[in-house]
Parts: structure tokens; C-alpha cells; sequence
């Protein structure tokens, strides 16, 4: 165990979690997971909100398995490695907001970074685009960085704190096995507490058991590894160093190489799954998205990470997403494949300039 840890650690452990995701995602798209999207944070969390009724878009709502296995996946693996310290007291309330913010631009593009580059290897030119907005994103945030941005340390907290983003996947799990129904309304709908999609991507999903079990073992890989596709490109341009960028480059090669096995690699713009191909806002949508996630520290999945080995801020960056998930939806914020929301445009606009002006006033003297 102590050999396959350090390995996981080396220069090989993103590359190897890279594989894994770039196969088990095409896999989860075979097993029932909507198109490109075996494994997309922001939609899933999207879903998520939905379930919970933050949001009241029925095609969207469905309690992912494979968020909670991230989460927990990277809970067992800090525990038997003796990283699980809980902490918190990193600009919580800025985190917050930049979790709200990296979603709205997630959502105009339709995925977060995981799916773009998943998307890609599964024929969607339009991810082209995203991920060229995704580069600019963080290259403004490492012009940040440089300029002396920073939310400030992290200070140890009680163990309980720790525990708290595991309890609430497993709190969340017990409520997508039982289901439960408080009655129906005078029209017959159902008043939750949990909703499930009967149409659209949130009815479109693996077995229970199997994608619990991808993010488990995701999970458990990316903690240790250090997986993180925004830290990749970040340390490439910052640090020159491509030992994250290995591992993206890994997942797009074996998700393009399972996709071509499965008979899943439609290349296009047109007619591709749960997007649109509306280039500028694509690029925008991710441009904001991508700078939101480096001012925050890490992408998505990373910040499910770091919430299973105790982070509470990163926990609540999570929170902060599922609220934008509710907000977009309800204000007419996320694209649809007819193209952007009515609002959406305007929610990148105002999502940059709010990011510029974090990046601007948050200096170390300050927090």
C-alpha cells in the first residue's frame, strides 16, 4: 500500500488518474450516463441542486453517485495517508461566490473543464472553442497570482468540521436510495423533498453501483495524485511544470481511444449532446469559468478533493456551485442545446468583471 501511494504521488500518478477517467467515462455514458458527459462536476452538481429542488428545471435533476464518490474517494484516501486535516478560514465568503460565479460560466458552456476536454475527445469541435476560453481564463488568473492575489491561509480546525462534507454525501446518498415523498401537489406533481427527472439528461444515468463505484476510485486516484485540470495548465505557464498537464493529456487519449471502441467518436459541430454551438459564448462562458477556478485554486473535481480531506472552504466553494446551479436555472442563465440562455451573455459579462475586481483587491497584506 505504502509503494502504491508513493507511486501515486510521482510523476505518474496524474497521468494513471487521467487514464482511469478518460475510460470510465465513455464507459458511464455506455452504462446510461448522458452523451460526452460520463463524468461532468458542474452538471452533475447542476443535477444535484436539482434533486434538491434549488432549481425546478425537471429534465435536470438527479442525485449523482459519482460527486459523492469523489468525495468520499477522497476521504478514505486522505485518511489512510494521514492527510485528512480539517481547516478552514481562506476567504470562505470569496470562495463562495467564485463557486457561484465558475458555474454560471460552466453552465453557458455547457460542462466544466473534466467535460470539455471529454467532450472533445468524443467529436465535439464546439469544446474547441470552450477550451480555448478556459486557457485565457487562466491565464488572466496566473496574471493574478503574479500581481500578489492571494484568499490568504487556511487555519486547522476542529476534526468534526472535517467530517462534515462526508456526512452530507452520505446524508445525500441515503436520500437517492430511499427516495423519499412528502405528497404530491393539487396538480399531482411532486413536492419532494428529492426529484427525479422523468425525461432529459437527469433521467439518463448508469446503475447506482457503478457509478458510486467510478467515483470512488476517481476519488481516491485524484486525491492522491493531485489530479486537477486547471492546475495543470496553471503550473505549465506558472511553474513550467507539465506534471498535472500529463495527466490531461492522458485523459483526453483515452477517452478519444474508448469512445473510438465504443462506437461513441461523432466528430462535429452540429448535433452533439447537451450543446450548443454558439463559439463566442463557449469561449466566454469557460473564459469565466476558467478564471473563477484558478482564483479559487482548482477545479472543480479538485475542490471535491480537497472538501473529502477536510478543506471547508473548499467545501463550501461546493455549496457555492450548487447555489449557481439553482440561480441559473431559475434566471434563465444556462445554455440549452438551442443555444445560450436569455440572460446568460450578460451573467459572463458580470461574472469577469466581479472576478477582475477580486483578483484586483485581494492581496496577502489584505486577508
Amino acid at each position: 500500500m505504502h509503494f502504491f501511494s508513493r507511486f501515486l504521488t510521482s510523476r505518474w500518478g496524474p497521468i494513471i488518474t487521467g487514464l482511469i477517467v478518460g475510460i470510465l467515462a465513455p464507459l458511464l455514458v455506455k452504462f446510461g450516463n448522458p452523451g460526452n458527459m460520463g463524468i461532468c462536476v458542474v452538471c452533475f452538481g447542476r443535477d444535484i441542486a436539482g434533486a434538491l429542488g434549488l432549481h425546478r428545471a425537471g429534465a435536470v435533476q438527479y442525485i449523482r453517485p459519482e460527486i459523492i464518490g469523489l468525495v468520499l474517494g477522497a476521504f478514505v484516501a486522505a485518511l489512510l495517508s494521514r492527510e485528512f486535516k480539517p481547516r478552514t478560514g481562506s476567504a470562505p465568503l470569496v470562495r463562495f461566490l467564485l463557486g457561484m460565479l465558475a458555474t454560471f460560466g460552466a453552465l453557458v458552456f455547457l460542462g466544466c473543464p473534466w467535460r470539455a476536454y471529454l467532450r472533445l475527445a468524443g467529436g465535439d469541435w464546439n469544446a474547441i472553442f470552450g477550451i480555448l476560453g478556459l486557457v485565457a481564463g487562466i491565464v488572466l488568473g496566473i496574471v493574478f497570482l503574479r500581481g500578489g492575489y492571494s484568499l490568504g491561509r487556511s487555519h486547522p480546525a476542529p476534526k468534526a468540521l472535517g467530517w462534515v462534507m462526508p456526512a452530507i454525501m452520505v446524508t445525500l446518498l441515503a436520500l437517492l436510495i430511499l427516495a423519499p415523498q412528502f405528497g404530491r401537489d393539487a396538480e399531482g406533481k411532486p413536492i419532494g423533498p428529492i426529484f427525479f427527472s422523468a425525461t432529459g439528461p437527469g433521467s439518463q444515468h448508469a446503475p447506482l453501483l457503478i457509478s458510486l463505484a467510478a467515483g470512488l476510485l476517481i476519488g481516491f486516484l485524484a486525491q492522491r495524485s493531485r489530479f486537477c485540470t486547471i492546475g495543470a495548465v496553471r503550473d505549465a505557464i506558472l511553474l513550467r511544470d507539465s506534471r498535472l498537464l500529463s495527466g490531461v493529456v492522458a485523459l483526453i487519449v483515452s477517452a478519444f481511444a474508448a469512445n473510438l471502441a465504443l462506437g461513441q467518436f461523432h466528430p462535429g459541430f452540429e448535433n452533439q449532446p447537451i450543446a450548443h454551438t454558439d463559439g463566442l459564448w463557449n469561449f466566454g462562458g469557460m473564459a469565466l469559468a476558467g478564471l473563477a477556478f484558478t482564483l479559487a485554486g482548482g477545479c472543480p473535481g479538485r475542490q471535491l478533493f480537497l472538501a473529502g480531506e477536510g478543506d471547508a472552504d473548499s467545501g463550501l466553494f461546493f455549496v457555492g456551485m450548487l447555489v449557481g446551479a439553482g440561480f441559473a436555472h431559475t434566471y434563465g442563465i444556462a445554455s440549452s442545446a438551442a443555444g445560450t440562455g436569455p440572460w446568460g451573455p450578460l451573467a459572463v459579462i458580470a461574472g469577469l468583471l466581479v472576478c477582475v475586481l477580486f483578483g484586483l483587491t485581494m492581496r496577502e497584506s489584505e486577508v
